[in-house]
């Protein structure tokens, strides 16, 4: 039987835009902020005895290069002797980390661990290729800041390259997703995260961040609240923006996730562990599971990663108290929602609003689920929480978390 993993702990960073508040910080400063808020916050915790840091991070090609994973935790002021590991699951790698942390408690080979993501899209580089022969001229540059770069012909004649906001399109036409719907669906997103963040709901789970000013001000500014709703957004300005990804297309910017910066960190421990350091577990790791699936939709992974997941528990979508669905796109949410035959405006559906409202910083948005999830369970009283998401080239993730 697997042993117990227990949340103890999750802590994030404020998600901001593109070129905003954090995009003057590093990605491995960034990803440093929520562990040394874990730190303080478990005071009780001998931290040289944590197994491993895992951290997911979707980019990995400038400041977050050479296992930021490893950069985060000198940064963090962690004991030297922390090991450290950075993985890729693009949008999944917050949550991957988390994944592999549980099961090395469930398999006996660790008790304690710290798992998330970070990332800094505002600060992704270009970058250049280099020359295949002497002399050549024919160096491409690339940004790094999401999708698709240096393409394998082989990938793109077998399966396409559909940018992100095509892939969603071809789910809204596969699946009949309107544009109406979808503009409807982001409006609630904003609006559950306007309701959420007047009502400090976000307070527990958010880390202020300092922010480096210029010299003739003293003390730095401090970020402490998600920067990208709008909670001024209403239904016919949803209407009127453009769909650039496709002649008489229904997605636009605002039934889309956002590009954000932003980071992520999750203490887990073994029951032992728990004990030893005097920990108070939140919620328990029930199961987790990945899926492949076309590259061209997606978007559908938490459908089939959530059924790779509730074959192994006794439980269904409907046991749900809480599902945390990473809104990539309005379009991809919804053909998932309908597939487990839930309404479109499913109460237990993001609660507190997703990524199109609060952002999707790619390496620390799964992680976000996960702490958002506890922190709802233990709010509310509710006994599980599916946390699950659509990852680029098409894969899914799911994971479920109990209350304790």
């Amino acid at each position: 039987m697997a042993a117990a993993v227990f949340i103890c702990d999750g802590i994030r960073t404020p998600f901001a835009r593109y070129g905003g508040k954090l995009s003057t910080i590093r990605p491995d400063d960034l990803g440093a902020v929520p562990i040394k808020a874990l730190m303080e916050r478990n005071r009780g915790v001998h931290w040289e005895q944590i197994d491993d840091v895992i951290y997911g991070c979707a980019n990995q090609a400038g400041e977050d290069n050479r296992n930021v994973a490893r950069m985060v935790v000198l940064l963090a002021g962690l004991p030297i002797t922390t090991s450290a590991t950075t993985v890729n699951r693009l949008c999944g790698s917050g949550m991957d980390a988390i994944r592999i942390g549980a099961s090395l408690v469930q398999s006996g080979s660790a008790d304690l661990i710290i798992a998330g993501g970070v990332e800094s899209m505002s600060r992704a580089p270009f970058v250049v290729s280099k020359s295949s022969t002497a002399f050549a001229r024919n160096v491409a540059l690339e940004d790094t800041t999401i999708g698709w770069r240096f393409v394998n012909p082989l990938i793109e004649h077998q399966y396409g390259i559909d940018l992100m906001p095509e892939t969603a399109e071809n789910v809204a036409e596969q699946f009949q997703v309107s544009r109406a719907d979808q503009d409807a669906f982001a409006l609630r997103s904003q609006q559950k995260a306007a309701q959420a963040q007047q009502a400090d709901l976000f307070a527990e789970e958010i880390v202020p961040v300092p922010i480096p000013v210029s010299r003739k001000q003293k003390e730095p500014l401090i970020f402490s609240e998600d920067e990208q709703p709008r909670p001024d957004t209403t239904l016919s300005g949803l209407e009127k923006l453009p769909t650039p990804f496709r002649m008489n297309g229904t997605v636009t910017a605002g039934n889309s996730s956002s590009v954000n910066d932003g980071a992520c960190a999750v203490l887990m421990a073994s029951e032992k562990a728990v004990k030893q350091h005097n920990l108070t577990p939140r919620t328990q790791v029930v199961a987790a599971a990945t899926v492949g699936l076309e590259p061209r939709i997606m978007g559908m992974g938490p459908v089939a990663a959530s059924e790779k997941l509730f074959a192994q528990v006794d439980c269904t979508i409907s046991d749900m108290d809480i599902i945390e669905l990473n809104e990539a796109f309005a379009a991809q949410s919804l053909a998932v929602i309908r597939s487990w035959k839930l309404p479109d405006d499913a109460a237990q559906i993001n609660p507190q609003g997703g990524a199109i409202a609060l952002g999707h910083p790619l390496g620390a948005s799964g992680a976000r689920l996960a702490t958002t999830a506890t922190y709802q369970l233990c709010r509310t009283g509710g006994r599980y929480a599916l946390c699950t998401m659509c990852i680029g080239v098409g894969q899914g993730i799911a994971l479920l978390i109990e209350r304790v």
